[in-house]
């Protein structure tokens, strides 16, 4: 190959390089592959045999098609008679108000979200839809009035989570009677659109936002606050407590799945995309152009209003195919006065509740309670 050939090629090969980066850090969901609805019963559901379909737990079924498609909540593995194939697995829920009901032959993916819609519509728990400003205008926010002075900002993951994502915790909160905010980022739907590629940036300028809600949130009565939030929403707690001048009044802070090393989540999701190996550093180059050296590493964790490390609690685990669990527990290793590490097995990136409910919510009200 002649030498302008050769640059030629690398030129078209950077390119190419730089279009798969930025659509490697692009949102790409936290469904799995579609599986095939085999046979259902009273109670339960036969689903096609995949590493998704035995994990243990709970997660809700949507339906590929339909308008609106179907959707089921199924619980754990059940020790019947299977197929070499397929699983069975119990039927909680379906909602057939939502879209037909789940037939053999259809097809759906597992998701750890439950629940569709707003707090009222889902979970019939009473919310107000209010705004928070912030510096590129009004976010799109759930108010969940409650008793205590203390409350939760729930920040969901960039990765094609939504609000949503919250609601599976909110009867939690409400039980332990937190007022909770939901806010909607910039480039959420109905927020201000941003003027940079946030997505690539995996939580780090999202944290003006959740800022903005922490502010919102003490202009409405709050004293304290607990930030809890999910895959790159953790990231952008962490970038929260450490820049924010609001930091003294963050009480504690709850990571799941955190995004902690940027540049293996970027290599995760470009594998996941189909990435050719061989581009995978000029993909990279392109998911990370812009970023400045600092912005590569999580945040330090900030002292609070006694001095003292802002408390955190980490609950992740080695089936985290997205956000590597090695990052948490050097986190945790390093900061022992101030980080709960909570091991949670077979759980995929941002599954740690669907994993084991009970298991979850005993650890978060175990770390939660003293801050009250």
């Amino acid at each position: 190959m002649t030498a302008t050939a050769l640059l030629g090629a690398t030129a078209a090969a950077a390119a190419v390089a730089v279009r798969t980066g930025r659509k490697a850090a692009a949102p790409v969901g936290f469904t799995t592959a579609a599986v095939t609805v085999h046979a259902t019963a009273a109670g339960r559901v036969t689903l096609t045999r995949t590493l998704e379909t035995l994990r243990p737990g709970v997660y809700a079924l949507a339906a590929t098609d339909g308008d609106p498609p179907a959707r089921a909540v199924v619980g754990e593995l059940l020790d019947v008679p299977a197929g070499e194939h397929t699983v069975v697995r119990r039927l909680v829920a379906t909602t057939p108000d939502q879209g037909p009901p789940l037939t053999p032959g259809s097809r759906v993916t597992l998701t750890p979200q439950l629940y569709r819609g707003d707090p009222r519509s889902a979970l019939g728990i009473e919310h107000q839809d209010i705004t928070v400003p912030s510096e590129l205008g009004p976010l799109p926010a759930w108010y969940v009035p409650n008793s205590r002075d203390i409350w939760v900002i729930a920040l969901h993951g960039g990765l094609g989570a939504t609000r949503e994502q919250a609601l599976n915790l909110l009867p939690r909160w409400q039980r332990d009677q937190l007022p909770v905010l939901v806010p909607g980022y910039r480039g959420d739907p109905g927020a201000p659109r941003a003027g940079e590629d946030t997505a690539r940036l995996l939580g780090a300028a999202q944290w003006h936002d959740a800022d903005a809600a922490v502010r919102h949130a003490l202009h409405l009565g709050a004293q304290r606050v607990i930030l809890h939030g999910w895959s790159t929403g953790a990231t952008t707690a962490l970038f929260t407590a450490a820049r924010s001048p609001l930091a003294h009044r963050i009480a504690g802070i709850v990571l799941d799945s955190p995004v902690l090393d940027r540049a293996a989540t970027r290599r995760a999701l470009a594998a996941r995309r189909g990435v050719p190996t061989p581009l995978l550093p000029l993909a990279l180059a392109g998911a990370q152009g812009g970023l400045v050296p600092h912005d590569s590493d999580p945040p330090p964790l900030t002292a609070g209003p006694h001095g003292t490390p802002i408390p955190v609690l980490i609950l992740h685990g080695p089936g985290d195919t997205i956000a590597p669990w090695d990052a948490s527990r050097e986190l945790a290793a390093r900061h022992p006065e101030a980080v709960v590490l909570h091991t949670v097995r077979q759980a995929e990136h941002a599954a740690m509740w669907n994993a084991d409910p009970a298991g979850y919510e005993e650890i978060l009200r175990r770390f939660v309670t003293p801050l009250m």
